[in-house]
């Protein structure tokens, strides 16, 4: 791969980086099949992704006619990723295996591997003979929608496809390596004022923030909305946050710390609220959870704006999903796209139904959802969330801080990229758009690190 990296860093042609011969092999980051039963008989929290996630040679898929190869230069971890590694809530090589038995094609992902990661930014290597629209040279970014174009389900919401997937979690061949397989229909353009890292770890959460907060599939936010955000420094939160200022909106934060509650003071975020200065104790117990503590913290986004929130944007799950139900406004929404805190969820269905509430569920986002989120980051309205940066060599670190929540915003992982900072091909558009933005939540852990 040595050859493609010297050939984009020297500004090679698309046809002279198209000559360069695919090699048999690459650089990855997986897990393996015989390792899934490794974590047998331990809770969650004591499953260490630096035990199960390897890093090594793997044998390069061949290309599919609607596929092109990308020569990874940097890619973020997510808590997919951290899922695929501790092997909850089940191995993933049983999505493998069921990609496997629907064609010829899907065959090549039913593998004793699973190369890991669902981001990914990077150069066109090759591409198929079905590909129109992309060529050797183009910089792209990568999102993650693995769907079947010739389904019919798939075309009025891809998301709803009979057969969507999320590629590098119930796909093979994902984006933490050197090299990736992906259909063309996963390319969107790289931002020309990002870094290769910047603008690997926006696609998967930003997207997902956009389909639950801005599109018509889900909450259909509208200027003047105000949008309850738990986490709102993290992955998905971070991004949140933005689009709701950016569309006119009123965010309520709930963060975890005065740190926290500081960068969302930075981005511009108002009404925030630390959840664990102020203790809350939505559950009691295991089995019990306690309304005086939901209305406690209704209260407190009262206190903050006034009124109920319109849109509740939850993601945590169990540990907070009645307090979300009860906290919406009346004909208020929650739009949920994960359970990051278990998924076996419990409400007072009588604060939904009775106040006419409703609960949309959310998953990733459609091609078109993707692309215009991709467009606003590319615009300098939205700002990439990186954190930190890792070495390929160190992902499993990375997943473990994942895993048990120590970071904020994205961590990002630089695979063929020898360095941060490189990739950016418009530095006056950077100028202008303003590099503190852009390195907000970089430079506050840069921040934290030295105090520390």
């Amino acid at each position: 791969m040595q050859d493609f990296v010297d050939a984009i860093n020297n500004g090679a042609s698309g046809d002279e980086i198209a000559a360069i011969p695919i090699p048999e092999s690459y650089r990855a980051s997986f897990v393996k099949r015989e390792d899934a039963g490794m974590f047998e008989g331990k809770e969650s929290w004591e499953k260490d992704p630096r035990e199960s996630i390897h890093i090594d040679e793997v044998a390069t898929p061949e290309l599919a006619p609607d596929e092109v190869y990308v020569a990874v230069m940097a890619s973020s971890i997510n808590f997919n990723t951290v899922w695929t590694s501790i092997f909850e809530p089940l191995p993933t090589f049983g999505f493998l295996d069921r990609l496997g038995k629907e064609s010829v094609w899907g065959k090549r992902h039913a593998l004793d591997y699973h190369v890991l990661g669902s981001d990914g930014s990077g150069v066109v290597l090759q591409a198929g003979s079905a590909v129109r629209n992309w060529k050797p040279g183009d910089r792209v970014a990568l999102h993650c929608n693995h769907v079947d174009d010739q389904d019919p389900s798939a075309h009025n919401d891809s998301m709803k496809g009979a057969n969507q997937r999320i590629w590098g979690f119930e796909t093979n061949f994902g984006g933490l390596a050197d090299l990736t397989v992906v259909k063309a229909n996963q390319l969107m353009p790289k931002p020309a004022h990002l870094s290769w890292e910047e603008s690997a770890v926006n696609a998967l959460c930003a997207s997902t923030s956009y389909r639950m907060l801005v599109s018509q599939n889900a909450a259909g936010m509208k200027q003047g909305d105000s949008v309850l955000i738990w986490g709102a420094t993290g992955g998905l939160g971070g991004y949140a946050v933005q689009l709701v200022l950016n569309g006119g909106g009123i965010p309520v934060g709930v963060v975890s710390s005065p740190d926290k509650a500081e960068l969302l003071n930075q981005m511009g975020c108002e009404a925030v609220i630390d959840r664990k200065a102020e203790n809350y104790q939505f559950w009691s117990d295991e089995h019990t959870q306690d309304e005086a503590e939901w209305r406690r913290f209704g209260k407190k986004i009262r206190s903050l704006i006034g009124e109920d929130p319109d849109i509740v944007f939850e993601h945590p799950g169990r540990q907070t999903m009645g307090a979300s139900v009860f906290a919406a406004k009346r004909g208020g929404t929650v739009v949920t796209c994960a359970a990051t805190s278990g998924y076996m969820i419990e409400y007072d269905n009588r604060h939904l139904w009775m106040k006419l509430k409703e609960i949309i569920s959310s998953h990733f986002a459609n091609y078109e959802e993707a692309w215009a989120m991709n467009k606003l980051i590319d615009q300098g309205a939205i700002q990439p969330i990186l954190s930190a940066v890792y070495d390929l060599e160190d992902i499993g670190e990375a997943s473990n801080q994942i895993h048990h929540n120590l970071h904020e915003g994205k961590l990002g992982v630089l695979c063929l990229a020898d360095g941060e900072g490189q990739g950016i091909t418009d530095m006056e558009k950077r100028e202008r758009i303003g590099v503190e933005k852009i390195e907000m939540f970089r430079n506050h852990a840069r921040k934290l690190e030295n105090a520390g």
